[in-house]
């Protein structure tokens, strides 16, 4: 699997990165999926639509500013490079921390339940996230180490795993088991709260894979991000369910 030109056109000289498309195409349909689900959220789509407008560009300046500051010796000091998004560089926890930190804001402001928004949103992060991640392939970025396997990725004649595609296929089966549970959900948070606990499991297996990891001292800090949020939304679940079995038995 070679990898192909970055660019995918240039209009009046303007180069059109692969990348810019993918994470674009990867937001509207994320955007659709939402809207259109929203009515069973009982959540006002006009409502939903401002929720969009700011939490979606919020979103992307905190997975930039997430990568940035994670590899500081090569940005620093330079504002051009810091602010080149076309060339990659969107850390996806950088983005969910303040994508979600913004949502829960707006709820606060506007009197909307948060948990029960961040379920109506959390698949179609994921399907964002499956999407989003093949402008990794066409930047050559976010990939393994060297592999034989069939369905490598090739970069400069070198075979590696294709770290990206695992993920890519991993979070269109979790926007899948997401929706159904989404379907017949139990308590509000319980889809948030299985998103962050089945994403972060694949996240801390599939960055053993990767050489490319931000890092936290020796440790790559998606896997310690990865286990403490596993920690977190495993305790939370547990202590909603058995508030909601308490709640239902009265």
């Amino acid at each position: 699997m070679p990898t192909p030109d970055p660019v995918a056109f240039s209009p009046f000289g303007v180069d059109i990165m692969w990348y810019g498309i993918a994470v674009t195409l990867g937001i509207v349909l994320a955007a659709l999926v939402v809207y259109w689900r929203a009515p069973k959220h009982d959540i006002d789509r006009d409502r939903l639509l401002t929720f969009i407008i700011i939490c979606v560009p919020v979103g992307i300046i905190g997975a930039r500013a997430y990568y940035v500051l994670f590899n500081w010796d090569y940005y620093a000091g330079d504002i051009a490079r810091i602010l080149n998004f076309r060339g990659g560089g969107l850390a996806v926890h950088g983005g969910l921390i303040a994508g979600l930190a913004a949502g829960a804001i707006l709820c606060a402001i506007w009197k909307v339940r948060p948990l029960n928004l961040m379920d109506l949103c959390v698949p179609a992060i994921a399907l964002a996230q499956s999407i989003g991640r093949w402008g990794n392939y066409f930047n050559g970025e976010a990939h393994g180490g060297p592999t034989d396997l069939p369905w490598a990725v090739i970069i400069d004649g070198q075979t590696y795993h294709p770290t990206f595609l695992y993920e890519s296929i991993w979070c269109f089966i979790l926007f899948i088991i997401l929706i159904c549970v989404d379907n017949h959900r139990k308590f509000e948070g319980q889809v948030l709260l299985l998103y962050g606990i089945l994403y972060s499991c694949e996240r801390f297996l599939v960055e053993a894979l990767r050489t490319d990891s931000l890092m936290i001292g020796p440790f790559k800090q998606a896997q310690v991000l990865s286990l403490v949020i596993i920690i977190i939304c495993l305790t939370c679940y547990v202590i909603l369910k058995k508030r909601n079995k308490k709640t239902a038995s009265k």
